[in-house]
Parts: C-alpha cells; sequence; structure tokens
C-alpha cells in the first residue's frame, strides 16, 4: 500500500487564496452594508426633512389664518366702537334738540299741545297769538291763517337752489333763507346705519329712521315685510310690501299739518308757496334710503304723473301714489 504525504508549504499555499476570497467577500458584504445604511440614512433623513417642511408650512398658514381672523375681530370692533360712538352722539343731539324745543314752546306764540294731545313732529310747531286760549291742536290748525300774496312773493323771492353759493369752504345762503335737512336726513341716516350694521357683519337687519331699511331676513328665514300706513292716523294699512328689501320712504300731508284739512303742511311746491293738494301720500322704494327719501318729496310736488316719470328714470325704484284724501 502505497501512502501519499502533503507537506506544510503545500498546504500553506492552498489556504493563501481562500483566505483572500473570503476577505474580499467579507470587505464587499461591509461595502454593501454601509452603502445600504448610508442610503437607507439619507432616504430617511429626506422623509423627515421633507414632513418638517409640510408641518412648518402648514403652521405658517395656520398662523397666516389666525392673524387674518385677528385682524377682522379688530376692524369688528372698531366699526362697533365707532357705531356706539356715533349713535350717542346721535343721543346726545337729540336730547339738545329737545331741550330747544322745549324753550321755543315756551316763547310767545309757540304753544306746546295741552296733555294728552297728539304731540307734534319735531320739526314742527303749533302757532297762536299771544293771550289766545289754548285750544285742541285741530282747532289751532284750523284758525292757521294764510299769508297775504304780497307776503308770499316776498318770501318765494329767498326760495331756490340756485341762490346758494357753495364752495369747499363754506355754503352761503342769500339773506333771509334758511336750510333744512328733513327731506334727506332721515334717508340718508337709514343708509349710515346699515352700513354701520354690515361692517360689523350682521348681515340680517331691518332699520326705522323715520323711513326703513332691510337686508337679510327674519331669525326664522322669513323674508321681512313692510306695511304702509293709510293716509290718515287710524286708517288700516294701506298696502303691504312683501319681500321687503332696500329702502323705503313716505312723504305725506299728515304727520305736520296746520290746517285741519290738510290743505297746508310742511310739504311746499317752491314754485307756488302752498302745500301741492293733489295728493296725501307718496312712497317710493329704491336702492338707497338718501335717494328714496328725495325722490318721495320731489314726487309728492310734482303730482302723480309727473313723479311717476321722475321715479322711472331710476333704476330698481318705484312709487306708490295715494290721492288726497279729506
Amino acid at each position: 500500500m502505497r501512502h501519499h504525504e502533503t507537506s506544510p508549504e503545500r498546504t500553506r499555499s492552498q489556504r493563501g487564496p481562500a483566505l483572500l476570497a473570503c476577505g474580499l467577500g467579507l470587505a464587499i458584504l461591509w461595502a454593501g452594508a454601509a452603502t445600504y445604511g448610508l442610503v437607507f440614512r439619507d432616504d430617511a433623513l429626506a422623509r423627515l426633512l421633507s414632513g418638517q417642511g409640510g408641518m412648518q408650512a402648514a403652521y405658517e398658514a395656520r398662523i397666516a389664518a389666525l392673524g387674518a381672523e385677528i385682524e377682522r375681530d379688530r376692524e369688528t370692533l372698531a366699526a362697533r366702537t365707532d357705531l356706539e360712538r356715533r349713535l350717542s352722539a346721535a343721543l346726545e343731539r337729540q336730547a339738545e334738540l329737545e331741550r330747544r324745543q322745549s324753550v321755543l314752546g315756551r316763547l310767545p306764540g309757540l304753544a306746546p299741545p295741552p296733555a294728552g294731545e297728539e304731540r307734534p313732529a319735531p320739526d314742527a310747531f303749533e302757532l297762536r297769538g299771544e293771550g289766545e286760549p289754548r285750544a285742541g291742536r285741530r282747532a289751532e290748525r284750523a284758525a292757521v291763517e294764510r299769508p297775504a300774496s304780497a307776503a308770499l312773493a316776498e318770501t318765494l323771492g329767498r326760495v331756490g337752489w340756485r341762490a346758494v353759493a357753495r364752495s369747499e369752504a363754506e355754503i352761503r345762503l342769500r339773506p333771509g333763507s334758511a336750510l333744512t335737512l328733513n327731506g334727506l336726513l332721515q334717508g340718508y341716516a337709514a343708509d349710515r346705519v346699515m352700513g354701520a350694521l354690515g361692517a360689523c357683519g350682521i348681515a340680517h337687519a331691518f332699520v326705522d329712521t323715520g323711513e326703513f331699511g332691510a337686508r337679510g331676513a327674519h331669525a326664522d328665514g322669513a323674508p321681512w315685510r313692510l306695511g304702509l300706513a293709510g293716509p290718515r292716523r287710524g286708517d288700516p294699512l294701506a298696502a303691504v310690501i312683501a319681500p321687503f328689501t332696500g329702502f323705503a320712504a313716505t312723504s305725506g300731508d299728515d304727520a305736520t299739518a296746520f290746517s285741519a284739512d290738510r290743505r297746508d303742511h310742511h310739504i311746499f311746491d317752491p314754485a307756488t308757496g302752498t302745500s301741492p293738494p293733489a295728493l296725501s301720500a307718496v312712497t317710493v322704494t329704491a336702492p338707497s334710503g338718501l335717494l328714496a327719501d328725495a325722490l318721495s318729496t320731489a314726487a309728492f310736488v310734482l303730482g302723480e304723473a309727473a313723479g311717476a316719470a321722475l321715479v322711472a328714470r331710476y333704476p330698481g325704484c318705484e312709487a306708490r301714489f295715494t290721492p288726497k284724501v279729506a
């Protein structure tokens, strides 16, 4: 039997390549693992940074929204404060007017109504001579004398907008003239009140400043309705506007009459110096209170035909005429 012997040198020479291959394999595995770890780490960091960027954008958007909401609240508070200030000033002016009226009522020739009788409108006074008995308001109205032709002609000479000089600094009237805004101011006040309410975010409102305005609806969703009073106090409603939105103003002969038959009242035709005889009331609906108030007065003076033609020239406006009632 033959035996083969292997020398130590040959064994070592055979192990060298194997060890080298194992080392290379381990190195490759380590490099692959390291590369994968780096790639995974970079991807994880990218995802983390992306998530943080999205969170930061959402956070900034939320901060911007909160800032806008705070600014709106600040503007609303400022508008409410301004509205309260204006209402307070209006109440103070009203109190001053009432104080002045009470003083005027004590002057000779200007008598307040007796206790329990109908109170005149704030811009009207009852006239009577000194020493005359304090009769009822209707009786005093019946005793009012119309001016003589010469006195009326003299007065008409001081009437007319063409004699009003206006500049940025002043409004100047001719001597003996005076100016009243009664035919416009109540409608304008309705506009301002409605505007102030809108600035406070109030979308549903009904205002009464002597003229009327409405927007939106009742809390239950029902539309606003406006009842038009009859031409004489105590009469049933002449009409109902439903739904009612926008503004409405009425000019009539009943609120401030100077004679029992209401031939003489607070509305005068500037061409004649007398009250228009054909109508008892005119109601105009319009997009603004100022326009409704102005048109109702002008249409009352012009009469039904010419007044209707005037109102028709303004988009969104309508007029309702009530013929003269005894």
